[in-house]
């Protein structure tokens, strides 16, 4: 199989198209054909070495979400069949490179899996199983009161974008931090107030709740209530003590009953999610471009050569 590797810490142009063995199917795994790979901004910390628990030694293969089509079954590879469609995630926080989503096949547990509903684009569900579960752990984070107010970074992002629908759902006002010149596609997810980019948060808050999914750091602490929470998709500064801040860093725990019910609300279109272009699994270099020079409306998926339908 073909599959993309991190040679060297560095620029995109240490991804290179290296060939392996096929993978096999162990006990309770099945050999997913991959039809779309999601590039995170994830890969592009992987790739340059800034990562929790160090540098990974290359070369290794980048990649979390993915969608495809099972073509074997292990062992006890559950519920699935040859021909079955499937999303899910590679759990890269244990992998660590060894398996990764930027390739042709992979092997992954049945567990890493849920069935891909039909009518759904791999290119679309591939764009949920990592932001869509990170958001929804975030704001359980938040432990947010009924009809509360949370001011949401990045919500024209992936992660921010998930976490504004779900909130919005669950009765609370969401004032929702956009992009330049994207201030529609979030409004059209309900948020009660769009603030766009350039605005001093400052003068957003106080707000009880602030979910920084960029996220922005201090310029984000400072809207929040002394006394309030913040939860971040990163580790930021921590705020002055002084103000009483709960203050908490969302690392995402794979949940298969959460995705596979995450997918389904995408499917019927209760949860919105984009993708902004589609590359070959060839070029995930430009891929990596493209993500790092920002400013992307939508999630870039790679596309091995064998196309996307099924």
């Amino acid at each position: 199989m073909q599959a993309v590797a991190v040679t060297a810490q560095g620029g995109p142009e240490v991804l290179q198209v290296i060939e392996r063995p096929d993978p096999v199917p162990g006990p309770g795994q099945v050999l997913v054909r991959v039809l779309a790979a999601v590039v995170h901004p994830a890969d592009v910390a992987a790739r340059l070495g800034l990562i929790p628990g160090g540098p990974i030694e290359p070369p290794f293969l980048p990649g979390w979400d993915f969608a495809g089509e099972v073509v074997e079954i292990g062992d006890g590879g559950g519920e699935y069949r040859p021909g079955d469609r499937v999303v899910g995630m590679v759990p890269w926080y244990r992998t660590r490179g060894a398996v990764g989503a930027y390739a042709e096949l992979i092997a992954a547990d049945s567990d890493w899996v849920v069935p891909l509903p039909e009518g759904l684009d791999p290119a679309v569900a591939s764009t949920v199983p990592l932001n869509a579960l990170t958001a929804r752990q975030a704001l359980d984070l938040l432990a947010l009161p009924p009809m509360s107010t949370v001011l949401i970074t990045g919500a024209s992002g992936g992660v921010g974008g998930f976490a504004a629908q779900l909130a919005v759902r669950a009765g609370h006002r969401v004032l929702a931090h956009a992009g330049r010149d994207d201030e529609d596609w979030v409004r059209d997810l309900g948020v009660a107030q769009v603030v766009p980019k350039e605005v001093d948060l400052a003068e957003v808050g106080p707000v009880p709740a602030v979910l920084d999914a960029v996220p922005l750091a201090e310029s984000a602490a400072v809207a929040v209530t002394d006394g309030g929470t913040l939860v971040t998709t990163r580790p930021t500064p921590p705020v002055d003590p002084a103000r009483g801040v709960r203050q908490q860093v969302v690392l995402i725990q794979f949940d298969r009953s959460l995705l596979g019910e995450l997918i389904v609300e995408v499917a019927q279109g209760r949860l919105r999610t984009r993708v902004a272009t589609t590359l070959p699994l060839t070029s995930a270099a430009e891929a990596h471009r493209i993500v790092e020079a920002g400013g992307v409306r939508g999630k870039v998926v790679l596309t091995p050569a064998y196309g996307t339908s099924g």
